[in-house]
């Protein structure tokens, strides 16, 4: 990646050090393979000795493809808790942005970037465990006659079938502390963020219960940002993998796998239909087994189905519409 050279206005202001130059790359590729490395680890101890183990897929673009680059996408699939679940990261460049990315800044159309991060989905098989997402990226937009244009983005949110309320609260806990160090106000804000980012349009209907979200983040200077986002990364274990390892040994029937099923059709739609993420991957050439190891693999459709009132499948829909978890 290249290097971001010189102090913007906010981190003179801010007293926060320039962005360091020519060692950028190497210095957000350590935080984000050593972030993968932590989170495989600690899915790893909840399967447990007995219990599946993450294969590795290093990967490298070969020329002559719309993005060059590289990365390393590590699934796990059929183990004693994960049904299914991957932590990737990947570092690409390309010559231009695609559309998903310069949708709210065209004045970025045409520019050569590079992207760095790590993404991860984690599907439990019991459907009293939630399904989670997170994410943290930094990306750079360069062009020959302007300055280049750098931010962070990422966040995490839950997804559960059969939702425990104290569970819900404990994520909501948790990324809220991490965010703390920053100022009281990003919190709400990145969770309205989220609430308003993952949701399904086209139905009227949250994909899940929220978390926090946050894009184009270069407000403070390169330090903070990082900074920020490194808190986010760093706070997903802790989260999100209490709540498996609580409810893991819940027993469950044919009756909640079918309904898991029908929930996680939600969560399909949002990643192939409305997700900025997956759009910019494959818009961009990016590598479709890594961008799709999001999805769940097993998934139903029903037409026009709801839940009857008052049994444990209606609870879920009570719990969607954004409230205030902490």
């Amino acid at each position: 990646m290249t290097s971001v050279s010189g102090r913007s206005t906010g981190e003179r202001k801010a007293g926060y050090r320039a962005a360091p130059a020519m060692i950028e790359a190497t210095l957000l590729r350590d935080y984000f393979t050593g972030l993968q490395t932590k989170i495989i680890a600690a899915t790893e101890a909840i399967e447990g000795a007995q219990g599946g183990k993450f294969s590795a897929d290093s990967w490298q673009k070969v020329a002559g493809e719309p993005l060059a680059g590289n990365g390393r996408t590590c699934v796990i699939e059929g183990g004693r808790v994960f049904e299914r679940g991957g932590v990737a990261f990947s570092q690409v460049s390309g010559a231009a942005l695609p559309a998903s990315a310069t949708a709210k800044r065209p004045e970025l159309a045409g520019r050569a970037f590079e992207a760095m991060g790590v993404s991860l989905v984690l599907h439990p098989e019991n459907p009293y465990c939630p399904t989670a997402h997170m994410n943290v990226r930094a990306l750079l937009a360069t062009s020959a006659d302007a300055e280049p244009a750098w931010w962070f983005g990422g966040g995490m949110d839950l997804t559960p079938y059969y939702p425990f309320t104290e569970d819900i609260r404990h994520f909501h806990a948790t990324c809220q502390q991490a965010l703390l160090p920053f100022g009281n106000d990003l919190y709400p804000r990145y969770k309205k963020w989220c609430d308003e980012y993952f949701f399904l349009k086209h139905r009227q209907e949250a994909r899940g219960v929220g978390g926090v979200f946050f894009d184009d983040l270069s407000e403070g200077g390169f330090w903070r940002c990082f900074a920020l986002t490194q808190a986010v990364g760093d706070a997903f274990a802790e989260a999100y993998l209490p709540l498996v390892d609580k409810r893991q040994s819940l027993p469950y029937g044919e009756r909640e796998r079918d309904f898991q099923a029908y929930r996680r059709g939600r969560y399909v739609e949002f990643n192939l239909v409305w997700d900025r993420g997956t759009l910019f991957g494959l818009q961009s050439g990016g590598r479709t087994e890594s961008i799709l190891m999001s999805l769940p693999p097993i998934v139903k459709w029903r037409y026009d189905w709801q839940p009857q009132a008052g049994t444990a499948e209606a609870l879920i829909y009570e719990m969607l519409p954004p409230r205030d978890w902490v």
